[in-house]
This record gives C-alpha cells, structure tokens and sequence, in this order.
C-alpha cells in the first residue's frame, strides 16, 4: 500500500499486544492486522468473536497478491493490498468465524521530543568523521606469570562467637592449605605459605578474641562487616585465580571476563584510565592482589564516544598492555554513531574464539536516529555462547514507557547468535549474555532527599525508588536478568572536572530541566540454569572526571565447556503440560532446540486443552506427542553443560505463544526427572510449563573430570572461612519477582471485566516463589534481589521447584489457594521422620540438607530451636522456602 496506512494495521505489534487491544474493545467482530511474527512480508488478521482471539495468515504470493491462508483444498482469494481484502472480509459469510465488523484502530504516536541528551549537548553528536576499520597489527605475547606476594587480612572486628568448635576447621584449613603449597610451584608455595601465617593471625583472633565466626565467616560489627567480607572474598578468590593458572587441563572451564561501561559525553578519555581497568574507586572493588591478575575477556561498551574506532581499540590495547603486559587481541568491534563495543581476548585465547557475530539497532527519533539504539558482539568460547550487548536509551525523568520500548526493539530486532534461534529473542540464544550501558533510568524522588541520602551514603532508599528496578519488579523489562547489589554513589550527572557536585539543573529554550542524580549506567546479565557465573566486582571509579557521567566496572567468573565428540544418548519427554496467556483456543505444538541437536525437532500437537479463565489456556502433550531426541555427542560431562530451548507455537499462524530454556544436567539419569520453569515472549512473561523427561547416557559415556570451579579443594577451604565465596550457580534470578501469576495488575487486561480478578491471584501458580507441592503460601512479594557473589551460597535450579506429576489433577480449595491451574496434591510435612533428610524431602526441600548439616543442625530434636537467621546461614535464602520449614516446625511444637 502507499500513503498513510490505514489506521486498523498496526506494523510490529506483538501477538499479546494485539490480543489486549481485542479484548479492551470486547465486541465480537473487533479486528485488526499486525505483522506476523513467524514469516516475513506476511500478516495476521486477528478477529474478536467470543470472547476468543481467532488468526488468520496473510502470505504473499510470487507475484505480490495477498491472500488470507485456507485449508487444504480451497481455493484462496489474491488481493493487490491489504485495504481491497479487508474491504472483503468486511461483508457477511466470506468464510471467517466473523464478520470484521469494528476495527480498533492503533494509537497515534505523539510526536516526540528531541532526544539527544540530558548533559551538554543541545544538538546530536556527529558519528566519528573516520570509518570503522578493524583494528590490526600486534606485538610479540608477554604473558605475565607473576603474582604480587602479600595479602593484607590483618584485621580487627568484634563480634558474636558460633557455637561450633573451631579446632577441627583450623585443622581442615591450615593440612589444605599446606597440600596446595605443596602442589603449586616455589613462587605459589611462597604465597600460599604466607597466606598460612596470615590465617593462623586470623584463626588467633578467634580463638583468643571470639572475633569471627569461622563456619561461616560471619562477622557482627557493621562498621566493619563489609571490609572485612572484601578481605575473604580476595584471599577465595587469590586461590581460585592460582588454581587456575596452575591447571593441567588442555582447555579452560573456567573464564575471568572485565565489562566496562561509560558515557564519555563526547570527550576523549584522559590518558590514564587505570583505575577504570583496574576496578578501583567505589562500590565492591577487587582487592589489591586479584586487581594485578589479568583477566580472559576485556568487554568496553561506550556511549557518546567521538573517537574513531581504530584510535579507541589501539588506546585500550595500550592500557591493558600497559597494565598486564599482555597484548591483548581485538575480537570484534561495533559503532552505531558514537556508541560502542569492543572485545579483546587474551593471545593464548585467541583461537578458541569462534562463530563471531555483530549488529546493531536504532531506538532514536522514529527508530531511525543512531543517537540512540544499541550494538552487540556475540561468538563461541570454544563449546560455550556468549552476546554481549550495549546500549544508550531514551534520556529524561518522565520517559520510562520509551526506554521500555527502546529495551523491547533491541531485545528483537538486534540480529545476533545462532542463526537456527532466530525464534527466540536474544535473552534465550546465549549461555552468557551480558546488557551494559547508559540505560537513562532515573529516580523518582525529590532531589534534596536524594542528595541528602547520597551525603549520608544511604542507597538503599534510593534503589526502592530508581526506575529500573522498579520496572525489573513489574516484569516490564529485563525479565529473570540479575545485576549485582549497588554499594556506590548514583553515575550521573556529575560537574565535569569534579566528583564532589552534581549538577541537578539545566535552563533550556524549553526552560528549567531537572536531571536528578540517577545510577543510569548498569551492568546487567541472564545465563542458562545451572551454569556457573558470579560476580567478583560492581563499581565506578571516582577520578576520571571528563565526562558527567562515572565509568563503571565489573568482572565475572564464568564456567565455560570444551568441545567433545562421541556416540548416542537420548533426550526422552513422558509428558508436558503448559499454561499459555492467551485468549485464543487454537491448537499447538512445541520446537525443541539446541546446539546439541543436528537440527530443531517440533512435537505433534497437543492432546488436551482446557481453560479456566478467558485470558489463559492448559495445553498438555503426553509421551505420543512428544518426540525423542538425539543429542550429536553423549559424554555426560558435554550434556550436563548443554541447554534445550523450547518455543511452544499455535497451529494456525506457526507464532511463538511463549520460549524457555531448560538444563539437562538435572535431567540426567535412568529415572524421568520433572521441571517447572516460565514461558516468555518479546521480554513479557507469557506463561509456565512443566513436565517429566530424562536424559539417557550410555554407561561407558558416564566419566567426567574435575571442574576447577566445583566443589575442590580450594573452594573447600573457602567455605570453611567465609559463606560469601561459595560456588555461585546461575538459575533463576529473581527468585521472588512478581509474575503473570502472583500479580494481578500483570495480566489482568486493562479495561476488561473479569469474573475471577478477585481470587485469579492466587489461584494460578508462582513461576519463581512457588512452594513444593501441596503447601499453600502467599505469592511472595519485595524486590527479589538477584544472585550476586556476596554474602551467602545461592544455587538455582532450572527444574524449580519439586512439582507433582500431572497426571494428578486436583481442584481448587475453598480458599482459592495456588494450585487451581495446576491442580494440587499433598505432602507430609512432619517432623517426625527419622532423619533430617527425610524430614526435608518430605517437603521437597533436600537440596538444604547438606547446609543444614554442615551448620551443626543435625538432630531433629533441636531443629524447633532453629531461627530465621540461622536458615539463612545454612544456604536456604528463599523466603517462601524458609516460611515453609519453619511452619513446619511451628505446627510440630
């Protein structure tokens, strides 16, 4: 069509948008056309009759015809525009399940401000005047092999002593330690040696002092909690750091990955950005030892960058060289205007690099502007993805809806990874992905309260009110993306020169504008179930001071898998029930992907269908429907690193209702073994599925090697100073989000009645706060941090929570209880069985045990005894799952 289309085509509305504008108009016949999702160059004709969404395709022919897709054996009618066929479908009996009788027409777009920035500049930066060329040219590797000799863990703190005896744990700590001085080589054997003089200072604390609480290196003097925390999270990770270097393992499991961020507000960097590299200045730093240890990766996204390309790459390679000694290799490079990312890798890295990827998206002025948008990297660290994508959104206090937006088309519309995912959005094609920049989320708070607090150095106040959590809390953008608690000041915007003044005010022709101190600059991540990642560092430094904004720093441990070749295994599904947020009734089928599989397979479609409420659907596909899969390779130590993907499609327009990702490494075994996760489509939350399959290995295939990130020796030792360095395993990370079925104001549609909108809530089941079956509890609420590398264990399970097999329906309580969707079914939760362990799987909660007994609670009689504080010690962080055992234990006393 040319000229302005018509106002009942909305171009790029998703699928779920279309469906809550149908149901707001609410009369049978309603209609529109949007793009479709699953063919380019097509459309839906989606129509209200019903109360029921019904689609139809609109393919193009060869020729340019549109024609509205028919069963098998009719004759479809081509029409030259999209108006000549609705003009069509407008009169009586033409084959549709209604007459189009009311068109909703889209919502005209306000036009919008300019939108270049809250800082100096009143007109958009030029893009650099000198192309983008990849940078080359390198100087022979100087790889450093010297580590610094002194740890200072001399320290004085009061605090509380733990019931436990201290003698067998010194024991433990001081025959370990001497084991690895043993192991490693004279200049390690050195440190570790002085590491055993600095523990025996510290363990004379205790013991003389009752400083520390050596099980869990606990300590109960705030004022010097957190630096003595610092102290043990750097002697852990010293030892974790020599470990690697000194491994005999051909190929890495283990990767260290530096990602900056920074708005330069259009002004060449200062020569010295040491400390920008180096994570010193405020917030969680890296200590002084670990800061000298190179890392793997080197990722810079930055924003209002005017340096050309090759002038910025070559200064950061002579930064890092500068700090290393290592000449560090460029990877990949991306500008869109003066936004910017950049990878290096390390020498001795450089060929397990593979599969490298690069894009970029416009979110400016009518999304053709590049003064905003974002631009991505992606590749293979030998058998493990990685994405990595930077962004500058929407600037200005009130533009939160835009920025959503802005979120919303990068997440689908930057084209990176494998190609065969393309189904998915890029929150699912990664096993690492990593979303940096100047995201221009600001605080919603009156600016003298914010300064005062900042004066006070009090955050916490101020993250209740910054709008980036609070819309992560809503599940409007970052859906399941974790980011590492803030301990620094707000980045923006500072007085250029200076970082004792923030400048709040600015006279503009439009007049006063107000910009108040914000933490827009974010350093965010989504990894795969069960893989392992923590964060080391999340600051900003505080003496790089040309631009308004602060650069920020953080670093990861990231586990990372080798390529291997074998024989046969099998992917085998019993069953798989989903609930779909939809109001259609059209029937689906399930794709399974993965790069573990030759190529995507899809499922029959569903066997059941069922619906309690207008706006969700049940669909469940027994062991006939689904179809077993064949992994290329079958050593248990390659698929207890792989993922499944999976898009759950209708039949009628082959759209995505919903994707997830799943973890084999639970899977695995010769018993079917059951996961519960959500559904999610273009960032929203669309959904849950649940169900029993297994992974089948062949015996020979059942060897694996020690992982330097698993439960070693080293980390052992960690463990046994201080709970803050435990392993980190990914998973979930939100585990308390509000979601599609713990919020109503989600999924309730706006402006439209709904006969269960009281009781809906609690109803349908948490997808992240869920209990173990049977048990009722109330959704939990609060902001649900992520997993950070702080101060407990945390450990994410893609499986969620124990679920009962479906083929066990029950009905909805009187109370209007969790389980009306899903059907419910009991479990004992007496305390009376014979061990603790059996008392926790009665309740579905054995992962706990290990932690339990390691803290000394051991004996049921004295578990009635156990408090709140002391669960949290013992590794069990989820609310919902200490508001069980301790109910549990209130109800036997």
């Amino acid at each position: 069509t040319t000229g302005t289309p018509p106002l009942w085509y909305h171009r790029d509305l998703s699928r779920a948008a279309a469906e809550e504008l149908l149901a707001r108009a609410g009369r049978d016949g309603s209609f529109l056309v949007r793009d479709s999702e699953s063919v380019n160059g097509a459309y839906a004709l989606c129509v209200l009759f019903q109360k029921h969404v019904h689609t139809y395709r609109v393919l193009p022919d060869e020729e340019g015809f549109l024609a509205v897709q028919t069963s098998q054996g009719v004759q479809p009618k081509r029409f030259k525009s999209l108006p000549e066929l609705v003009l069509l479908y407008l009169q009586p009996s033409q084959g549709l399940v209604s007459t189009l009788l009311y068109p909703v027409d889209r919502e005209e777009s306000i036009p919008e401000d300019r939108d270049y920035s809250d800082g100096e500049d009143e007109k958009p930066p030029l893009p650099p005047r000198s192309a983008s060329t990849p940078p080359t040219g390198s100087s022979p590797e100087t790889p450093t092999d010297r580590y610094s000799t002194h740890i200072h863990t001399h320290t004085h703190t009061h605090a509380h002593t733990h019931a436990h005896t201290h003698t067998d744990t010194l024991d433990k700590v001081l025959s370990g330690l001497e084991i690895l001085s043993k192991v490693f080589d004279q200049q390690s054997a050195f440190i570790v040696s002085k590491m055993i003089q600095q523990v025996l200072y510290i363990f004379y604390l205790v013991f003389f002092h009752g400083f520390v609480c050596v099980c869990w290196g606990k300590m109960y003097d705030s004022g010097k909690h957190r630096k003595l925390r610092h102290k043990r999270e750097a002697f852990c990770q010293l030892l974790q750091l020599m470990k690697n270097k000194h491994s005999n393992q051909d190929e890495p499991d283990m990767i260290s990955i530096y990602i900056g961020t920074w708005n330069m507000g259009s002004v060449p960097s200062p020569k010295a950005v040491g400390s920008w590299l180096l994570c010193r200045g405020l917030g969680k730093t890296l200590d002084e030892m670990t800061v000298t240890i190179p890392h793997d990766l080197y990722v810079f996204g930055t924003q209002e960058n005017s340096v050309c390309d090759r002038e910025w790459v070559d200064s950061l390679r002579t930064a890092l060289k500068e700090h290393t000694e290592l000449d560090y290799k460029p990877i990949a490079v991306q500008t869109l205007w003066n936004i910017k990312i950049a990878v290096l890798v390390k020498p001795e890295h450089e060929n397990r690099i593979s599969h490298v990827g690069v894009s970029s998206v416009k979110t400016g002025i009518a999304n053709t502007l590049g003064n905003k948008g974002a631009v991505g990297v992606s590749f293979m660290f030998n058998g493990t993805s990685f994405g990595f994508v930077n962004c500058h959104l929407t600037s200005g206090n009130e533009k939160i809806a835009r920025r959503n937006q802005n979120y919303l088309d990068i997440l689908r519309l930057l084209s990176l990874g494998d190609k065969q995912l393309s189904s998915f959005d890029i929150s699912l094609r990664f096993t690492h992905l990593f979303w940096l920049g100047d995201l221009n989320y600001r605080l919603d708070m009156d600016i003298q309260e914010i300064l005062n607090y900042i004066n006070r150095k009090e955050f916490d106040p101020l993250l209740k009110v910054d709008q980036l959590n609070l819309e992560r809390e809503k599940n409007k953008v970052f859906l399941r993306f974790a980011e590492e608690e803030i301990s620094y000041p707000p980045t923006y915007r500072y007085e250029r020169g200076s970082r004792d003044t923030y400048v709040w005010q600015k006279q503009k022709a439009t007049g006063m504008r107000t910009n108040v101190p914000s933490w827009c600059d974010r350093i965010l991540w989504k990894s795969y179930p069960e893989t392992h990642i923590v964060c080391n560092s999340y600051g900003c430094t505080d003496d790089m001071v040309t631009s308004d904004h602060s650069p920020v720093f953080g670093t990861f441990e990231v586990g990372v898998t080798s390529q291997f070749s074998s024989e046969q295994a099998y992917i085998e599904f019993e069953n798989i029930e989903a609930i779909v947020k939809t109001a259609s009734r059209t029937k689906f089928f399930i794709e399974f992907y993965s790069t573990c599989l030759e190529e995507f397979k899809k499922s029959y479609e569903n066997d059941s269908q069922s619906s309690d409420n207008v706006n969700f659907l049940r669909v469940g596909w027994t062991n006939k429907q689904l179809t077993t899969l064949k992994p290329l390779l079958s050593e248990i130590e390659y698929l207890q690193d792989q993922h499944l993907l999976l898009t759950v499609k209708s039949l009628d327009g082959y759209e995505s209702y919903g994707e997830c990702v799943l973890a084999l490494k639970s899977m695995i075994g010769s018993t079917a073994q059951q996961f519960h996760t959500y559904l999610s489509h273009r960032g929203e939350e669309t959904g849950n599925i649940r169900g029993s399959m297994r992974v089948r290995v062949p015996a020979e295939r059942m060897g694996t090697r020690e992982r330097l990130y698993g439960n070693t020796l080293s980390v052992c030792l960690c463990v046994s100073l201080c709970v803050s360095l435990s392993v980190c395993v990914s998973g979930d990370p939100s585990t308390c989000k509000n979601n599609s079925y713990n919020n109503p104001a989600y999924y309730i549609l706006e402006g439209v009645p709904n006969q269960s909108a009281a009781s809906l809530s609690s109803e349908l089941l948490p997808t992240s706060c869920s209990p173990p079956a049977g048990k009722t509890l109330p959704p939990g609420g609060g902001r649900g941090k992520p997993p950070s590398g702080s101060s407990q264990p945390r450990r994410h399970n893609s499986a969620g929570h124990p679920v009962r097999p479906i083929s066990e329906e029950g009905s909805q309580d009187d109370d209007g209880s969790v389980g009306a969707l899903w059907g419910s079914s009991s479990s004992s939760l007496s305390v009376g069985e014979s061990s603790v362990g059996e008392w926790l799987q009665s309740l579905g909660l054995e992962r706990y045990e290990e932690g339990l007994l390691h803290n000394g609670w051991d004996d049921l009689e004295f578990l009635s005894d156990i408090t709140e504080e002391d669960l949290e010690e013992a590794g069990v962080l989820d609310p919902s799952h200490k508001r069980i055992l301790l109910e549990s234990l209130r109800q036997q006393n």
